[in-house]
């Protein structure tokens, strides 16, 4: 299985990359993984609203992007999961199953999409094949990747009856 996150931003904390890498070494027994970041947009201090829906449609353009490039030729085999707040919220035992599910359906081929600090762009929400959410609360979209990699790791360890820790 392939799983590709796109993700707006670098990371440059140091102790972000570290865990990163630790997830995408455990990664590795289990699927392809890639992640592919679209460079982000300044936000001025003070920006009006309009000002941040066009930071964000920019950030949309470069996401929308990447993954109909992924998509060539590839249709239906692909399904991309767009990370929300107003998402559907799912516990570590359905993220899983939803992973699983996605194999037993065709999609060999999972990309998961992470926005910058300002969130998506409708665009990329209605793009999305769906939508799901990890909590409510707001994380740094740096902060994001890692605890996402947690869950697709978590997953993997439930989905292969694996001990893992609740």
């Amino acid at each position: 299985m392939q799983i590709t996150l796109v993700v707006v931003g670098k990371i440059k904390e140091k102790y972000f990359s570290m865990a990163i890498e630790e997830y995408q070494k455990r990664l590795s027994r289990y699927c392809r993984l890639e992640i592919v970041e679209v460079a982000d947009e300044k936000t001025p201090d003070g920006a009006s609203k309009a000002e941040e829906e066009q930071i964000k449609i920019r950030e949309g353009e470069r996401i929308l992007r990447v993954i109909q490039e992924r998509k060539k030729g590839k249709e239906g085999k692909i399904y991309s999961i767009a990370l929300a707040i107003k998402g559907k919220p799912l516990d570590s035992i359905a993220f899983s199953n939803k992973i699983s599910e996605r194999k037993v359906k065709g999609n060999s081929h999972i990309i998961f999409i992470i926005g910058g600090s300002l969130g998506l762009d409708k665009q990329v929400l209605d793009y999305a094949d769906e939508q799901i959410s990890f909590s409510n609360l707001t994380f740094p979209h740096q902060l994001m990747r890692v605890i996402l990699l947690e869950q697709i790791y978590r997953a993997f360890r439930i989905a292969n009856h694996e001990p893992y820790h609740k």
